[in-house]
C-alpha cells in the first residue's frame, strides 16, 4: 500500500550519495543511493531510522539531475521503503530509460508488481526477530525475476535462521534466486551465522555490510 506522498512527479527524498554497494551480489561496486523518506514498517533492528521522516520534496527532473552528477552507472532505490511513495516507480522507469543498472532494496511488506522487469529488486524476508513477519506480502515472490533478482533475509538469532530456512524450503526459492543471509550488525555473531550455514550446506550467500566496515560507526551516507 503507498502511505506517502501521490504525486508521481514528487519524491520526499531523504539523501542522494555516491558510495560503494555494501551489499547484495553486487557489493564492492561504485554506486549512487536514492534515500527516500518513509517507511510502513518497524523493524526492531532497523539502522535507517533517521529516514523515517526527514527529507525535502523533489521533483523527478531534479533528483536525475542529481544522480547523473555522479557519472556512475550502477544506482540504488532505498528507503525506508521506497515504495510507499507513488512517485518510485516513475523514478525507476526513467533510471532504466537511461540506461542505468539500477537496483531496488524493498522492505517485502509493498507489492512490488509495478516495478519495471528490467529492475534488480533486493527483497526482504522479514524474520519474525524484526518483530515485522506478519507484514510479508508473499505474492511478492511470484512477482520477482528469477535469475535476476535476490531475497535478503536479516536473521537476529537461531529462531530467524530456522525461520529463514522454512521459507525457502515452503517457497522453493533456492535455484531460483539469489537468496541472502546477513547476521543483524552487532547482535548476531557473523561467525556463528557462518558455521550454521556451513553445517546445514544451505544454497544460500552469507553477506556482510560493508560499508559498516569501511566507515564503521556511519548511520548516514558516507
Amino acid at each position: 500500500m503507498v502511505t506517502e506522498t501521490q504525486n508521481d512527479n514528487l519524491l520526499k527524498v531523504n539523501e542522494i550519495y555516491l558510495s560503494l554497494q555494501g551489499e547484495s551480489t553486487y557489493a564492492g561496486v561504485p554506486c549512487v543511493f536514492v534515500r527516500l523518506t518513509g517507511c510502513p514498517l518497524r523493524c526492531v533492528w532497523c539502522d535507517t531510522a533517521y529516514a523515517f521522516y526527514n527529507g525535502e520534496d523533489q521533483n523527478l527532473d531534479a533528483v536525475l539531475e542529481k544522480v547523473d552528477s555522479y557519472g556512475v552507472k550502477t544506482v540504488e532505490l532505498t528507503g525506508g521503503e521506497p515504495l510507499a511513495q507513488a512517485g518510485a516507480i516513475a523514478l525507476l522507469e526513467r533510471l532504466v530509460e537511461k540506461g542505468y543498472r539500477v537496483l531496488l532494496e524493498t522492505s517485502g511488506g509493498v507489492s512490488v508488481e509495478r516495478v519495471p522487469s528490467a529492475v534488480v529488486k533486493i527483497l526482504d524476508v522479514k524474520c519474525p526477530g524484526s518483530g515485522e513477519s506478519g507484514r510479508n506480502l508473499w505474492d511478492n515472490l511470484e512477482k520477482l525475476v528469477p535469475g535476476q533478482d535476490e531475497i535478503k533475509f536479516v536473521l537476529l538469532d537461531r529462531p530467524d535462521y530456522d525461520y529463514a530456512k522454512d521459507i525457502i524450503a515452503r517457497h522453493e526459492l533456492a535455484g531460483r534466486f539469489t537468496l541472502l543471509f546477513s547476521p543483524v550488525h552487532g547482535k548476531l555473531k557473523p561467525a556463528e551465522l557462518a558455521e550454521w550455514i556451513i553445517e546445514d550446506r544451505l544454497p544460500v550467500k552469507f553477506q556482510l555490510q560493508l560499508h559498516k566496515f569501511i566507515w564503521p560507526g556511519e548511520t548516514k551516507g558516507r
